[in-house]
């Protein structure tokens, strides 16, 4: 399995790479994507470190610029080296190495499968993606949903790309319900700000409360997106026909791309499996 990340700015990014670290034997390799200056890497590789998965290797990818948003500024220590920068080698490696596909988890922009499919295609058809992103009914119709809307230029160029492989979306109109949100009051938060929390427990409790200091808490998109990937059942799919527009808003059409979609979940089975991934 390749994680792909925007870690740093919504706790649900260090959710689920807490739970792949902990759940996921075959979990190689963590991408950064929407890097801030090779910060959101070196709070990768911290994280792993903290869970005991040295072994993963983590390397920072496309940087478009954005610092908006970034909340963990400081928590990761100073010691905490730089990390690569060769997203296509780290993943040509991965790939003479494996036999059969691998799971990608785009829990992020599209930017880094963008950067593969233009340098090394060939890599791209060993992938068997996974990506949160895009949504048919999008709560602010005047813009696209947020991994898309971050390189629309690079959704709008992989999501035809990857037709032949089929991909899977987990769409923001199954992953935005709050029936999936992390607040002060969450069984989970209150664990984690136990005075016997371990650890990465402790930097998922500090994340959260940051970002909670600018919103209410935090929806589980990217959580959801690995338990597809991990082929968990409680996820419901189909296959739809997509097109984008100029600016990488989703529709369905006749004449688009076939994906496999996402139209429901299971909300109250996903957070019992959650809480169990920290027990």
């Amino acid at each position: 399995m390749i994680i792909d990340s925007d870690i740093g700015g919504d706790p649900d990014d260090t959710v689920a790479l807490v739970v792949a670290a902990r759940l996921v034997p075959e979990l190689r390799l963590v991408v950064t994507s929407d890097e801030y200056g090779g910060e959101r890497a070196r709070f990768a590789r911290y994280l792993l470190d903290l869970v005991g998965r040295t072994d993963v290797r983590v390397v920072a990818g496309s940087d478009l610029g954005n610092s908006r948003m970034w909340v963990v500024d400081g928590l990761c220590p100073g010691e905490v080296p730089r990390q690569g920068t060769d997203v296509v080698g780290a993943v040509s490696e991965l790939c003479e190495a494996t036999d059969g596909r691998i799971r990608w988890v785009g829990i992020g922009p599209l930017s880094n499968l963008a950067t593969l499919q233009a340098e090394r295609p060939e890599l791209v058809s060993q992938l068997a993606v996974t990506q949160m992103g895009g949504a048919i009914n999008y709560r602010d119709p005047s813009r696209a949903e947020h991994n898309f809307r971050v390189d629309p230029d690079a959704a709008i160029r992989m999501v035809p790309a990857l037709e032949p492989w089929l991909p899977t979306f987990v769409v923001s109109d199954v992953t935005f319900n709050p029936a999936m949100e992390i607040t002060r009051d969450s069984p989970l938060y209150k664990r984690w700000a136990q005075p016997d929390a371990r650890p990465f427990e402790w930097v998922l409790r500090e994340h959260c409360d940051r970002w909670m200091a600018k919103y209410p808490g935090t929806m589980q998109h990217d959580a959801l997106a690995l338990a597809a990937a991990m082929l968990w059942p409680g996820v419901r799919f189909v296959r739809e026909r997509v097109a984008l527009d100029s600016i990488a808003r989703m529709t369905r059409s006749d004449d688009g791309t076939e994906i496999v979609m996402s139209v429901s979940a299971d909300y109250s089975a996903f957070m019992s499996w959650l809480d169990i991934a920290f027990s």
